[in-house]
């Protein structure tokens, strides 16, 4: 496949917008930083659909985090292909502190492209619910618990 008809697209993920950066291909490639937009599904279809009309081959990632795994569902469901990777498996340089939403996103497509990232297992909706499940559990028990000890302190 033609390295320079490929674009790797780095996304920093927050709960109201998306910072976008594109790498080219190529191995000295330019990195830009194309903006910001908003996180609704109509907004990111509409920033894929741009980046996908020169005919370039669209590879995606993004930090797993609190806005869970519907980005990737939606991108993989447009038939590009998308990476989600943990925070700490992300290399970072030595005294590279300063963290801003367009540096983030610059670097992911960065790495991206280099094929330094590791991707996590990404889950599927029905996994996705167990977990929750599970975690609330979890809490309600650690809830109970905490009311007990309180309760017999307050008794005693």
């Amino acid at each position: 496949m033609d390295q320079h008809n490929r674009l790797f697209v780095g996304l920093d993920v927050s709960k109201l917008k998306i910072s976008v950066a594109v790498a080219d291909g190529g191995r000295g490639g330019e990195v830009r930083f194309y903006g910001d937009v908003a996180s609704d599904k109509t907004s990111v279809a509409n920033v894929v659909e741009k980046l996908a009309k020169r005919g370039a081959v669209l590879h995606f990632c993004y930090e797993a985090g609190p806005t869970g795994y519907e980005l990737y569902r939606q991108l993989t469901g447009m038939g590009h292909d998308c990476v989600v990777v943990a925070p700490s498996l992300i290399p970072k340089r030595p005294g590279d502190r300063v963290k801003t939403n367009r540096r983030d996103a610059v670097s992911l497509a960065r790495l991206h492209r280099a094929g330094e990232l590791t991707a996590v297992w990404v889950p599927d909706r029905g996994h996705e619910a167990m977990r929750d499940l599970v975690r609330a559990r979890e809490a309600a028990q650690e809830a109970q618990k905490r009311a007990r000890q309180q309760l017999q302190s307050f008794l005693l």
